[in-house]
């Protein structure tokens, strides 16, 4: 038994009108992909198909999450997916895909495997970059980022966000606490450099 032969529609045998089917999808179905930028998963996949006499209607709606590596600090970034794929199958001489909107497969396929359909429609939910919103990334990643940076670094607009945290991260690291008791002592080293202001 193949590692997707859980995802064929019976097309075929399916008889006029509405059908569905539902899957869960995890980890494992990313792996069986060999996927590179999913990790983990957790999301419901919903498939209506109307047959129609030549014609069978197939819409893909994936809802949940998934688990990706963010690019700037690498630790796990939870992604949500929340989208719908439409596509119309009937049955010719050949295989034929050059349309994004009608497949064409072969008489002799008794099956549809979409898999691949379904793989395609969660990958196209990947922004090109993903990284955590400002603020949430690892931080220690964050500042040896910073520190390690190559010379002649042309700067981003992500960049300059990127150094405006690590100064305010390291700022508020370096501040003593105030907040309690005065007579709690002070490192004596902060207490010349505050002088220098």
């Amino acid at each position: 038994m193949g590692k997707f032969s859980a995802y064929k529609l019976p097309l075929k045998t399916l008889p006029h009108g509405s059908h569905a089917f539902d899957y869960k999808l995890q980890k494992q179905f990313f792996v069986d992909m060999e996927s590179a930028d999913i990790r983990d998963a957790d999301l419901d996949v919903h498939v209506d198909v109307n047959y129609k006499g030549d014609l069978y209607e197939i819409t893909l709606t994936v809802k949940g999450e998934i688990t990706l590596i963010c690019d700037r600090c690498l630790d796990d970034l939870q992604w949500p997916v929340d989208t719908t794929f439409h596509i119309f199958v009937k049955y010719g001489p050949d295989y034929n895909d050059d349309s994004d909107e009608l497949l064409e497969i072969p008489e002799s396929d008794a099956e549809l495997n979409i898999a691949y359909m379904i793989y395609d429609t969660v990958a196209l939910t990947i922004p090109i970059k993903h990284v955590h919103p400002l603020g949430k990334c690892n931080r220690a990643m964050s500042t040896l980022l910073k520190k390690h940076r190559a010379p002649g670094h042309i700067e981003s607009e992500d960049d300059e966000m990127m150094d405006e945290m690590i100064d305010e991260v390291e700022t508020e690291q370096m501040q003593p606490d105030t907040s309690d008791d005065d007579d709690v002592p002070t490192d004596p080293r902060w207490d010349e450099l505050k002088k220098l202001k």
